[in-house]
């Protein structure tokens, strides 16, 4: 965990509230360390959003202060901060041309003629749009504008880039090219990066660390392996992820394991991951793959009957009603003995109790 010592951007017990009354932003602590990529991600309202606009400077925070390289900025304007902006809309001037688009905050920064070239000359070939300095925005690809839109970001070497739902409006294949292009840019340039998304599996690609926002809080922050291996509660196991649910009453707490018993009288083990006790509640939450077909010793195994198989080119998969659940899903490689199942069919799965995590009951 980066401290607040080293930390270059620090959110120091923030809250933010439009009305005076509801805080959608609540507490937040959060340190940033210099050259991370930290991504902010959550449903919408979540205060993911808010919190960016604050440390642009668009928005003031109520309580709490934001701090970048050490220094407070609460009352600093936002032209002052030096920080690199990406929007969702690009928000390029559509009577410059893309060299013009560059050039425009060097020379708010009055930088000279030759510096200015210089920059603009570099920023463009990284992005890969040297070849287009002279044309409009208008004229330009939905991917190629937001390229532009980067690369002013950029241009005037600022220590730290915020970036608001960057790839929002690009289609499928796009959206996953530029994810990689931002992410070998904030590799070759090691510059600070706060982005924002709702797209868990962008945020799963491109980020050192993740901040899971919900109902304005920090649900879990982490590495995108331990955020998907070991989410640490119910909110986030179903937000990263494909995530399967099954709930039951707590037995008996067994050292890390813990045993369940559900509704139909069946029991189980799980980690005990986050759970308030025997006679509890608990949602068990367990990964696809995780899931194997056919009963194995040491292992949970339930009863499961086929409702859907959806071919997939590498796997199969499979929706399965395991007690009362019908959105019970197994992927089924497709070269295993079991890729043959009928819908209708009744089988058994099976998964290690390490592989399955006790979890608040929401």
């Amino acid at each position: 965990m980066t401290s607040a010592d080293d930390a270059f951007v620090v959110f120091d017990h923030v809250q933010k509230s439009y009305d005076g009354e509801t805080l959608v932003v609540k507490d937040l602590n959060l340190n940033i360390g210099r050259g991370e990529f930290l991504t902010m991600l959550g449903p919408s309202g979540s205060g993911k959003t808010t919190c960016l606009m604050m440390l642009a400077g668009f928005e003031t925070a109520t309580h709490g202060d934001i701090l970048l390289d050490g220094r407070p900025i609460n009352s600093v304007p936002p032209h002052k901060r030096g920080i690199g902006m990406v929007f969702q809309n690009y928000a390029l001037f559509p009577h410059m041309t893309v060299a013009e688009n560059l050039a425009f905050p060097l020379e708010v920064r009055k930088m000279s003629r030759a510096q200015i070239e210089e920059k603009v000359a570099r920023a463009l070939d990284m992005v890969q749009m040297s070849d287009f300095a002279s044309r409009r925005p208008a004229q330009l690809s939905g991917g190629q504008q937001q390229r532009i839109a980067v690369a002013r970001a950029l241009v005037f070497d600022p220590p730290l880039v915020l970036m608001d739902e960057p790839l929002g409006a690009l289609d499928k294949q796009l959206r996953e090219q530029m994810q990689f292009e931002i992410k070998h840019i904030h590799e070759r340039l090691g510059v600070t990066v706060v982005y924002v998304t709702h797209d868990q599996s962008e945020a799963l690609t491109m980020s050192d660390r993740i901040a899971v926002f919900n109902d304005g809080r920090i649900q879990q922050l982490d590495d995108p392996a331990t955020l998907y291996e070991k989410p640490m509660n119910s909110f986030v196991a179903q937000f990263i992820g494909e995530n399967n649910k099954l709930d039951a009453t707590v037995e008996a707490v067994e050292g890390e394991l813990c045993l369940v018993r559900f509704d139909n009288g069946e029991t189980a083990r799980a980690l005990a991951v986050n759970i308030a006790g025997p006679g509890s509640r608990t949602r068990l939450s367990i990964r696809p793959e995780r899931v194997e077909i056919g009963a194995k010793p040491d292992f949970n195994s339930v009863e499961a009957r086929v409702l859907e198989l959806i071919y997939l080119g590498d796997h199969i998969r499979c929706r399965m009603e395991v007690h009362g659940n019908t959105d019970f899903i197994v992927k089924v490689p497709n070269a295993s003995e079991h890729a043959a199942l009928t819908v209708g069919e009744v089988t058994t799965l099976s998964w290690r109790p390490e592989d399955c995590r006790a979890l608040d009951a929401e």
